[in-house]
This record gives C-alpha cells, structure tokens and sequence, in this order.
C-alpha cells in the first residue's frame, strides 16, 4: 500500500477529501491529516507518507514552506498541491520545490482518481527500478570485493602516485584520507585432511563471517581480501588515536579466533603506523615481515614488532644453547605448504635471525643444511617430482652442504624454497586449471538456469565458495558473476539479432525470469535497451 498524508485548513474540504475517496481501492493506504504544516511535520516525519496532499494557503506554515522542507528530508516523497488560487507565481514556485502536481480547488473524484492512479504507476515504477538497482548491487559485491583487493595490492606495492591513489579511491567509493594509517593482516585456515584442502566446514565458515562482521562494523576498518586465507585491514584515524584503534582491534580478533570449539589456525600481525599514503609501502613490508613469524612461532597468534623485538634480543652463545623447537622441520613444511613467493625473503631472514649465534658452529650448519634439503625434497616429493628432478631443476651442482658457510647459507635455504614452491604453485595452477575448466564447462551448460550462482557452482566442481571465488577472479581477470553476466548478454544479443523472439521470451532463455530486470540488466551493461539493440540491425 502506498501512504498518503493530507494538510488541509479547511476541514470541510479535508474531511470530504479523507472520507469520498475509496483510498484502499486505488492501492492507498490513507495515514494521517492536519489542518496546517506546523502541526503536520512532526507528523509527517513520524509516519513518512509516500505521497503528501498539502494546501497552499494555511495559517502558521503554509504549504509552499512544508513543501521545501518536506523534499528536502524526503526527497522521494511525491508532493501535489491543492489550491484555491489560479495564480502563476504559486504555480512556478511550486515548480521549483518539485511538487508533481498542482490541482485546483474544487476537485472532483474523477480528477482525483485519475491523479491517483498516473501517481501509483509511478510509485511503483520507481520502487521497481530501486530494487533493481539494489539487487544488481548485491549481485556486483563480489566485483567490489576483488577491485578493493587490486586497489590495495597497488597501493602497498608502491604502483600508484597519490594522486592517482585519491582518483582510484574515490571510483571504489572508498574513503582513504586521515591522518595516519596502520596495516593489519589476519589469515584463518581450516585444519584440512590432503583430499579435503578445497573445501571448509560450515563452522568454519561461520567463524569468517563472525570476523568480517565485526572488521566491517567500523568506519576506520578498510577492509580487503588478500588472498584464500588472508584479511588485510587498514586501520584509519588520528595519530594519538591509532595505536589505541590497533590494540582494539588485535584484540578482538583474538577473542573471535580463540572463541571456537573446533580447531583452526589463525595468526594477526600488525605494523607500524605511518602518517603518509606514500609511506604504506614501508607499512606494509614492516607487516610482512612480522607476519612471517608465525612459521617460527606457531604458537603466538599475535604478532607485533614489541614482541619480535624481546625475541631479536636473545643470546644464544653457543650451538649448546639453541632452543631445538626453532630447527624443528615443521617450520619449513609448514612455510612450503602455506607460504607465499613474496614471503620467502622475509622468512629466510627471520629463521636465520632466530639461529644467528649457532651458525658459526660448521657442525650446526651441515647439520642444518641436510635438515633444509631433506625435508625440501621430501615435500616436492609428495607433489609428484623426484628428487633428481628437484635437483636438476635447482641447475647446481653446488649441493656439498659441508661446504655452505654461514654468509650463503641464507642464498641455499630461500633458492630451496623458491624453487620448491614453483613446483607447488605449478601444481596448484595445474589442479586449479582442471577445476576452473570443469565449472566453465558447469556454468556453459546452466548459464540460462536463473539459480545458478557462485556457491552452485562451487558445489558442482566439490571445492569452498571462498576457495572457487579466488580462483575464478585471478584466473579469469573477472569476477563469477561478471563473467556469468557477460555470458547471458552475449547469448541475449544473438538471440536480438538473429530471431524475432520477444525480449521476455529472451529473458527466459538466458537466465531472467523478469524480463524487466532482464531489461534493467542489459541497458546496465550494454547501454542500451534490448528493443534499440534490436533496432540497430533492423534499420
């Protein structure tokens, strides 16, 4: 039902106006009335009418002046002027308020039920394009999410000016100036068996909804996706405020993350602030690298520089003295298993520091060397390529670990782990691109069925939403749903110009069961209506 509110001085005409007039019949629901607008506004903000009849001449406020205010707090509400003066400039003055009507008194039911009825198709017809609108939005988020995701990866990296940083922002509707900025990194992974690693629990998943819920609650939190397992959160704010916003924040991922009653590994690392866009860069490497502590301190989730500093600290005078569980194999098959390319440098540097005293001793270097190669060989060994192929594929013959001194020690382990983890992500690439061809295939066959979506698809395909979401972005250079989309006008488009099917009967065939929201869609992406697409072939 659509609300109506009347203002009317003159209570004869105001009562035949509230009573005469089969209101529900036309699809009205009638709300509220007053005799003048000083009375009728707090009314009017209370019950928010869709549709406002107001006198021209009332005492204490008259319509013209409730008509500016009520437009400017409610400028969907449609105003129509009833008025006993033939007079222009009231007319024009009620022009420039944006009145959709101004009726003369006395009016008749017919003239009424006529206004009623133009006002109703429009109502509707607005309301129809809002909900377009708003589930064309909803369907787009996942866009939004993978060009927040770009923005960032630019700007940390140093790729942008910060001008073109203040353009790029301001496209994405992101809102990046204050005066000092820190970075967060938080990574969520599922403990999962090898014949399981795409997929997640549904208690899982719910513990990443109950985090993203919360980074999102606050205006300081930009927050992005950067990777399958990893949130990026840029914290935003006053200088004397940010190490207190940090706190807060590392803290409430540790109540979040620790409130669970099935197991997951998680870690959060935060940075040091930095008052510049053009210093982020230097934020972001300082994160980085304290995030890579969390292969050598397995059991610290919270990772900050205070804490590294204490351990950067430590003396250890002799091989005698090294604390054991920081040689533990687990380390390196944990980094070869979860770590990332550009971590490698990062990590090399920090497991090294924390050995630094022991590798003067050749003893605890050889030993140490053997340690770093057998369990290299043993992970790509489990990927599927023999030793001698991993040896080969290294192009040294330099592999006499007896003859590694401390200095090239740390060149040995990060060549090691470059090279197996190019093995990995070949292997990754290989498995991903067999899955990303089978959804292809999936969503080439069911494109026209209006339930298909992300999730159905990653169902098909027997991988995570979150998982198949990732891949499908950095494979195809497009999100799910864009491709789905383009794929849907495509057809749309041959079928316009090679048939003379109607554009409902179109709509069906490629997915729409609304043909109007079919319609919203293709003017959304192509420009133009199906019927003056079709028209362009015909003339």
């Amino acid at each position: 039902m659509i609300k109506v509110f009347l203002v009317e001085d003159e209570s004869i005409v105001r009562e035949g106006l509230r009573n005469n007039m089969p209101w529900q019949q036309h699809g009205y629901q009638f709300v509220g009335e007053a005799s003048d607008g000083e009375m009728a506004l707090p009314m009017i903000r209370k019950l928010k009418p869709d549709v406002l009849f107001t006198d021209i001449k009332m005492p204490f406020m008259d319509g013209l002046a409730l008509s500016r205010i009520v437009s400017k707090e409610f400028p969907d509400m449609k105003i129509i002027i009833i008025s006993g003066y033939d007079d222009f400039e009231y007319a024009r003055q009620a022009i420039q308020v944006g009145v959709e009507q101004y009726l003369l008194k006395p009016i008749t039911k017919m003239t009424m039920t006529k206004v009623l009825s133009e006002l109703k198709a429009k109502i509707e017809s607005q309301r129809q394009q809002r909900n377009y609108q708003d589930q064309f939005q909803d369907e787009m988020r996942e866009y939004e999410r993978f060009s927040r995701r770009t923005f960032f990866e630019k700007l940390f990296e140093g790729h942008m000016s910060v001008q073109e940083v203040y353009e790029e922002a301001e496209k994405l509707g992101i809102e990046i100036n204050a005066p000092c900025y820190n970075l967060i990194f938080v990574s969520l992974q599922e403990r999962r068996k090898q014949e399981n690693r795409y997929q997640e629990s549904r208690e899982f998943a719910g513990k990443q909804d109950e985090l993203l819920r919360y980074l999102l609650r606050y205006p300081e939190h930009l927050v992005f996706q950067w990777n399958i397992n990893t949130y990026g959160i840029l914290l935003k704010g006053e200088s004397a405020q940010m190490e207190e916003l940090t706190s807060r924040c590392m803290e409430n991922i540790q109540r979040i993350c620790q409130n669970a009653d099935f197991e997951f590994d998680w870690y959060a690392a935060a940075g040091t602030p930095v008052e510049r866009l053009s210093f982020l860069t230097e934020c972001y490497s300082n994160v980085n690298h304290i995030f890579s502590y969390r292969f050598m301190m397995p059991s610290v989730h919270i990772l900050t520089e205070e804490l590294l500093g204490g351990v950067r600290t430590e003396k250890e005078s002799s091989i005698g003295v090294v604390d054991s569980a920081k040689v533990d194999p687990e380390i390196l098959k944990e980094f070869l298993i979860t770590g990332r390319s550009d971590e490698i440098e990062d990590f090399t540097e920090s497991y090294l520091q924390s050995l630094k005293d022991a590798l003067h001793s050749k003893l605890f270097r050889d030993y140490l060397t053997l340690s770093i190669r057998f369990t290299t060989i043993a992970y790509v060994e489990r990927l599927g390529c023999s030793q001698q192929e991993f040896l080969e594929a290294l192009g040294e013959d330099r592999l006499q670990e007896a003859d590694i001194s401390a200095e090239d020690i740390h060149g040995y382990l990060s060549g090691m782990l470059r090279k197996a983890l190019e093995i990995r992500d070949l292997e990754s690439d290989n498995q991903g691109k067999k899955i990303l061809k089978k959804a292809l295939d999936y969503i080439e066959r069911n494109y026209a069925q209006e339930s298909l979506s992300l999730n159905s698809v990653a169902g098909a395909v027997n991988v995570s939403a979150n998982y198949f979401s990732a891949l499908f972005s950095q494979e195809m250079q497009s999100t799910f749903i864009e491709y789905v989309t383009q794929r849907r006008m495509d057809k749309a488009k041959k079928l316009l110009r090679q048939s003379e099917k109607p554009s409902g009967e179109i709509a069906l065939e490629v997915g729409y069961k609304d043909p109007h929201y079919f319609s919203f869609v293709f003017k959304k992406t192509q420009g133009c209506t199906p019927r003056e697409y079709r028209s362009r072939f015909l003339s």
